[in-house]
């Protein structure tokens, strides 16, 4: 049996950590949010004409209708982040998703923003991160290549602290990488469908911490 200065000590010890937690505020590992809510498309906005579609079972499923570039962007913009969500590759188009991203108004062009890259062809770099000015920014090691899971749901664990990336593709650590010449630092998340026409994901169990300070 514990002692009472044993429970006593470890009430000290335990305190501080949620006193010092502003009022109303969620204590980590409890303030995880479901930003799709398997229904429909409350909180996103379609840029582009490409087609978002929410399908029975609980799944947003983006398909091209042309061969342009097509987006699925929150409304809401995050700085630094934990983003937890699963897709599928119906087809062999080339996704992704999009952080600290904004977009020439009126326009599919991406003025600013990194990409979190999804292609489920072995070797082609999913959970790399490739920035829409500079290119490429890094790839996961080569032994990690074969982790993605071409034919059937991925997890995909995404962190953003400022400048510093991070991703884990079915439980496996992808790419840690801290961008020296990062220049944007806020914006909104975004599901991609990349050009030429073919593509088509399903993407659901969407949840964010945002660890955003403002």
């Amino acid at each position: 049996m514990k002692s009472a200065l044993t429970l006593l000590f470890a009430g000290l010890l335990a305190a501080p950590l949620f006193a010092q937690l502003p009022p109303g505020t969620k204590p980590p590992g409890e303030d995880w949010v479901q930003i799709f809510n398997g229904k429909d498309l409350n909180g996103w906005h379609n840029v582009g004409v490409e087609k978002w579609t929410v399908e029975e079972g609980g799944a947003v499923r983006g398909k091209n209708a042309t061969k342009n570039y097509g987006y699925l962007e929150t409304v809401q913009t995050y700085r630094d982040f934990v983003l937890s969500l699963r897709f599928k590759c119906v087809e062999t188009g080339n996704s992704g998703v999009y952080f600290h991203t904004k977009f020439k108004p009126g326009t599919v062009d991406v003025s600013q923003g990194g990409q979190f890259e999804i292609d489920c062809n072995v070797t082609h770099h999913t959970a790399g991160v490739y920035d829409s000015i500079k290119g490429w920014l890094v790839w996961p090691a080569p032994e990690n290549e074969t982790v993605i899971r071409p034919n059937d749901w991925n997890e995909y664990l995404l962190i953003v602290n400022r400048n510093r990336y991070i991703s884990r593709l079915n439980g496996v650590l992808m790419v840690d990488f801290t961008d020296p010449n990062a220049d944007f630092l806020d914006g909104s998340i975004a599901l991609q469908l990349h050009s030429g026409g073919g593509a088509e994901m399903l993407f659901k169990d969407i949840w964010i911490r945002d660890l955003t300070k403002r």
